[in-house]
């Protein structure tokens, strides 16, 4: 919106043309999103805690966590999902069908999140939505996606699969690249899903992704840096920089309230949208093994969940105290704080090794 207002000014106001450079944007992007979750996330909070809208905790962890996490406000992903949407608005191309891609993404899939959040309020419960019907909407959302990029970018590279590491070895999926992108929009969403159950936990490692992601979508849709680096140039894709940045100001802003200890949480309407929109971006710009790189505390996760379940249903042994890893560490006495804390210098190390990769070909 005013990207477009002052890009028609610039041939009267030369100053002007500072707000066609991207990177000014992306900093503006992430200014702004900041600014708008700090202001409204206090009263949203007070609101939320008068409402007593309020997510159940599961019973089956620590004593301590039940106390403390009790009455804590959830839906938070309300106040993020705001503050990506107004920092990529006021300062993106909105002609850029990448852009408008993303917005869908991320908007679906926290409405889907709400959903499945106000029937846990509601019902008083942990489960929410049917698993079923919650796998479905994911599903639904992942395809409309895909038939959005297929049909209305020009984006000749959309099938292909690059390694890290290999320049040179490249997988054209076909058919196989509509299954390949449902996994890794669903596989995303859900691993950030998981991953959000302690405070400030999912939060820091999400904003890490998409500061990382914020300089891969700027170097593969810049022909300099990308030849430079042996990067695909792929074009229109710098722009998806502004939304990461959002993405970065929103989580920021709203790690002011989410650290311990939390006074609110993201909920599935956060950690839905904020996972299937780093996945969406992955994939636009065909980083997708990279963001399983820097998004690995996400892997991890889910990867320990899944352990656990089979370990169980083969065996009836559970291998972790309690599972996503997070609280099996929780039951070993571990204090939240170096939980987090320990979890967020793993995210780190996981972003740097990613963004490494850029040049390691």
């Amino acid at each position: 919106m005013l990207f477009s207002f002052f890009a028609s000014l610039v041939d009267s106001y030369s100053f002007l043309n500072v707000f066609k450079y991207l990177t000014f944007r992306t900093g503006l992007s992430v200014m702004t999103s900041l600014v708008v979750v700090f202001l409204i996330g206090g009263p949203l909070i007070k609101i939320f805690s008068r409402k007593q809208i309020t997510g159940p905790i599961r019973q089956d962890g620590p004593l301590d966590h039940i106390i403390k996490k009790s009455g804590t406000p959830t839906m938070g992903g309300i106040i993020i999902i705001i503050g990506m949407i107004a920092g990529t608005l006021l300062w993106a191309d909105l002609s850029n069908v990448y852009i408008w891609t993303l917005i869908f993404v991320s908007l679906s899939l926290g409405i889907l999140g709400f959903t499945d959040d106000l029937l846990k309020i509601k019902y008083e419960n942990s489960r929410g939505l049917n698993s079923k019907l919650k796998f479905l909407g994911q599903l639904v959302i992942g395809v409309i996606t895909i038939f959005l990029l297929i049909k209305y970018s020009n984006h000749e590279y959309l099938y292909n699969l690059y390694f890290p590491f290999f320049k040179n070895l490249i997988i054209q999926m076909g058919l196989f690249f509509f299954p390949f992108a449902l996994f890794v929009i669903i596989g995303s969403s859900n691993a950030v899903n998981l991953t959000d159950g302690l405070d400030g936990l999912a939060t820091v490692p999400v904003m890490l992704v998409a500061l990382s992601f914020t300089l891969i979508s700027y170097v593969v849709g810049n022909t300099i840096f990308a030849e430079y680096l042996q990067l695909q140039y792929i074009a229109d894709v710098g722009e998806i920089s502004i939304f990461c940045g959002s993405i970065v100001g929103s989580c920021l802003g709203f790690l002011w309230y989410n650290a311990p200890p939390a006074k609110i949480f993201m909920g599935d309407t956060g950690s839905l949208s904020l996972g299937g929109s780093l996945a969406a971006v992955a994939i636009i710009v065909k980083h997708e093994i990279v963001l399983a790189i820097i998004g690995g505390l996400f892997v991890l996760e889910t990867v320990s969940v899944i352990i656990q379940v089979i370990s169980f249903k083969l065996t009836g042994k559970r291998v972790f105290m309690m599972a996503p890893i997070h609280h099996h560490f929780e039951k070993k006495g571990w204090a939240e704080s170096t939980i987090v804390i320990r979890f967020w210098i793993i995210a780190i190390i996981l972003a740097l090794i990613g963004l490494a990769t850029l040049k390691l070909r």
